[in-house]
């Protein structure tokens, strides 16, 4: 299946791809077109459009294309992908829905990615998977102590409380 979406690529749209990869499409192919390009893209292309203004797996309310493919695929029942994409939409927004204080780093990081000069939004997107398979593992350990908000957020509690 072919995906398209905007260039120059960040947070959601690194993050959804590897998504896509790994729990939902693994022989998916990803176009990357200016933002103004999207819409005919598609079309012409037969691609489904994602992390783009009006795109059904695009942003809603507070929630960024992460959760939408979350949400669309099914995939909530795993809660580790869950806390991954509180983590994620905190890095690709305002924060304000969950509040994940790893969100800052992930956010760093990706910044970090887009000034290391590659060629084009694949080999970015190449690069930065290990990131996501890095957090998914994050999230799955922080499940399997029973810390499903993260060891952050946890600890923040716990701060807060003394």
């Amino acid at each position: 299946m072919k995906w398209i979406t905007r260039e120059h690529v960040k947070v959601d749209r690194v993050a959804c791809p590897w998504l896509i990869k790994k729990f939902i499409d693994p022989q998916a192919e990803f176009i990357f077109v200016p933002t103004d390009q999207v819409t005919a893209e598609a079309e012409k292309q037969s691609a489904t459009p994602y992390d783009t203004k009006g795109a059904e797996l695009g942003h809603h309310g507070k929630e960024c294309s992460f959760d939408a493919f979350v949400h669309k695929y099914g995939l909530d029942g795993d809660p580790a992908l869950v806390l991954l994409a509180k983590i994620v939409n905190g890095a690709d927004t305002d924060n304000s829905l969950w509040q994940q204080p790893e969100a800052a780093g992930l956010n760093a990081i990706a910044e970090g990615f887009r000034h290391l000069n590659y060629k084009d939004d694949h080999e970015q997107i190449a690069a930065e998977f290990i990131v996501y398979d890095a957090l998914y593992a994050y999230c799955q350990a922080m499940v399997a102590q029973g810390k499903a908000e993260g060891a952050f957020r946890a600890l923040r509690s716990a701060c807060n409380q003394i």
